[in-house]
């Protein structure tokens, strides 16, 4: 097993970070490596804006639901899906962009996606913790106003970068053999690759918590997508201009 291949499979996510800024130089060349990842016809969809203001931390954090560490961490982003540039450059070519169809949103999506892991595989192998912040979708508006997003552009998730100041475990994953299938798409061992990851994801949460947490990864399933989560992101998104057509 190689270096890189200890790096992917040792990720944690940090939500202790000392204290500190982190440099510019180190930013920009984290940011540097997100915008060395494939990019969807070279469309580069992807703003990153760094958040210093700490009153607008505090404000984000806010709406993330409490998470200080968008507060302490030596660098938050907030990575933005932007389809407002390439159409920039579509008005330069001498042509008009068509806005609001469903395939751009999964390009510029996909290439932040893309763009953001990269960054996140420098940060850690720097040293770093990160920890993202997909919670800036509870109220996606009040975050684009702050960072006075335009038309066209919206907040994927956020990301904090520091030095960590905890240590916790690698969470476990699920079996590889629920995962990766041969030809086509079948649930034969689904249940008992789930059973049993049930059983690790038990041992985890009572190791993690000192024996105060008891779940598993169903019951964690079951309260994330019984009910609806964030109904308000599609008139969100089409008030943006991402229509879906």
């Amino acid at each position: 097993m190689n270096d890189v291949i200890k790096l992917l499979q040792s990720h944690r996510s940090i939500r202790k970070f000392v204290e500190e800024p982190l440099a510019d130089e180190v930013v920009d060349e984290i940011v540097r490596c997100g915008q060395a990842a494939a990019t969807s016809s070279n469309v580069q969809a992807v703003t990153v804006i760094r958040v210093r203001n700490a009153e607008v931390r505090a404000r984000i954090a806010e709406v993330a639901g409490g998470q200080r560490h968008i507060e302490t961490c030596g660098a938050f982003l907030v990575w933005c899906a932007d389809l407002r540039r390439p159409g920039l450059g579509c008005e330069i070519g001498g042509s008009t962009m068509t806005t609001g169809m469903t395939e751009q949103f999964i390009i510029a999506t996909v290439d932040v996606a893309l763009a953001a892991q990269n960054a996140v595989i420098a940060a850690e192998s720097l040293g770093l913790g990160i920890c993202y912040i997909g919670a800036v979708r509870n109220d996606p508006q009040t975050v684009s106003d702050l960072l006075e997003l335009p038309s066209q552009v919206y907040p994927v998730f956020g990301l904090c970068i520091g030095e960590p100041a905890q240590d916790p475990e690698v969470k476990p994953r699920l079996p590889l053999g629920t995962v990766l299938m041969e030809e086509t798409y079948h649930d034969d061992g689904q249940r008992e690759g789930i059973a049993a990851y049930d059983e690790t994801m038990r041992a985890y949460y009572r190791s993690r918590t000192g024996g105060t947490k008891e779940s598993t990864w169903t019951e964690e399933m079951a309260r994330l997508l019984e009910g609806e989560r964030r109904p308000h992101m599609k008139g969100f998104l089409a008030d943006r201009g991402f229509e879906m057509r």
